[in-house]
């Protein structure tokens, strides 16, 4: 069969992020490895604009914004904070399909879903329709995280092996599977593991020499949660010894006036931030990384080689980061702090235990996620024929 060159075959790539931005991040370091390859990405984004995402070279589409109503991702609401209507969902899914149609694509990625972002149903299962019914069909994956939520509904898991079955090509998970498998947090991965692929963990490329050094990086991901975590490690920096340089990043989303009150609480010797493009070679500077464990923060730790004290997000039932802060202590990469309960003086002498440690040994984990995705993709493709068939053909 005559191979199918890359340069010009197009990527149809949805993305939701409705509370932190780890969904949106991971899939711009993905989107920019296809685009290295040759490929044409869309992306079609469906949270609140972030400065510097999805990156260059990749076509963008927004879609009207909806976000998380809070913490425990009980409800959607619009940018101006308002609940989702039935109206505001019909224009968001005429949208959608209106540009899958004008991009025609050869592949198709969506992220999370089936797996996740339930509350997108309304749209993403007239997506699939849509995509059935192309007279050229495309291949279709969906883009997981290595570990997922565990808290399920009965009849859920059965529901999206269904809809895996029907719709979806691959299932590409972006981790090692010597460090997590799928049907560790997903019990009926086996039924559709002809389509698992694991990619690697979609990890930064290794980071430049730090430009300046502190002992101790404080990060809040995206700043949408993790206010407690920034407000503790301020009082924390007061009650270790004075001659710590700490750097604290809150993240874009925090609000103003948390931003403001915090900067004016900042003391001697320490740096407030809300973001900084620099933040994978400040880790490999530091002595000690203290975050939460949403899985970009661990690759970028995971990269930079640094030790890490780990306060994972719970939030409303969530156990992804719990479980990847557990592993990651069980193998002596990190330490973790509950996040319920965390007081200035726990996370002071947490920090002091932490760094009197030996910097840990890193194992050889496959960091190289998004190469390793667009490599499985175009493998893929370039199996097919040009003419792509329904999948009832």
């Amino acid at each position: 069969m005559e191979k199918v060159p890359l340069m010009g075959r197009r990527v149809f790539f949805y993305v939701q992020h409705l509370l932190g931005i780890g969904h949106l991040a991971r899939a711009s370091r993905i989107a920019k490895a296809l685009v290295e390859r040759g490929l044409e990405v869309t992306m079609v984004m469906g949270g609140t604009a972030v400065p510097g995402f999805p990156g260059e070279g990749v076509k963008t589409i927004a879609l009207p914004a909806v976000t998380s109503g809070d913490k425990g991702f009980s409800g959607l609401v619009d940018g101006e904070g308002n609940p989702v209507t039935r109206a505001f969902e019909e224009r968001r899914k005429g949208l959608l399909i209106e540009a899958l149609r004008a991009t025609d694509p050869d592949i198709v990625i969506i992220e999370a879903f089936p797996f996740g972002r339930r509350q997108m149903r309304f749209e993403l299962l007239p997506l699939l329709d849509a995509i059935a019914a192309m007279e050229r069909r495309p291949l279709v994956a969906t883009s997981l995280r290595d570990i997922l939520q565990e808290r399920t509904k009965p009849g859920r898991a059965e529901e999206t092996v269904e809809l895996v079955k029907s719709h979806f090509d691959l299932v590409l998970v972006h981790g090692d599977p010597a460090f997590a498998r799928l049907e560790e947090t997903f019990l009926l991965a086996g039924e559709v593991e002809d389509r698992v692929v694991y990619t690697g963990l979609v990890a930064p490329p290794p980071p430049a020499e730090p430009a300046e050094r502190y002992d101790i990086v404080v990060s809040a991901g995206g700043g949408a949660v993790g206010k407690e975590l920034i407000g503790a490690a301020l009082e924390a920096a007061r009650l270790v010894p004075a001659t710590l340089r700490w750097c604290l990043v809150t993240g874009p989303n925090l609000p103003e006036a948390d931003f403001d009150a915090f900067a004016a609480a900042a003391g001697d010797g320490v740096g407030l931030f809300r973001f900084r493009k620099d933040f994978a070679s400040l880790l490999a500077g530091a002595r000690l990384s203290v975050s939460q464990a949403g899985y970009n923060t661990v690759c970028d730790i995971l990269r930079a080689g640094c030790a890490s004290l780990l306060v994972p997000f719970t939030a409303g039932g969530e156990t992804e980061q719990e479980t990847r802060a557990a592993r990651l202590e069980k193998l002596g990469l990190a330490g973790v702090l509950p996040e319920e309960g965390i007081t200035p003086a726990l996370l002071a002498g947490k920090i002091e235990a932490m760094l009197a440690r030996p910097k840990p040994a890193m194992p050889p984990l496959d960091l190289e996620g998004a190469a390793g995705t667009a490599r499985v993709l175009e493998e893929r493709l370039l199996s097919t024929e040009r003419v792509r068939p329904s999948r009832s053909a």
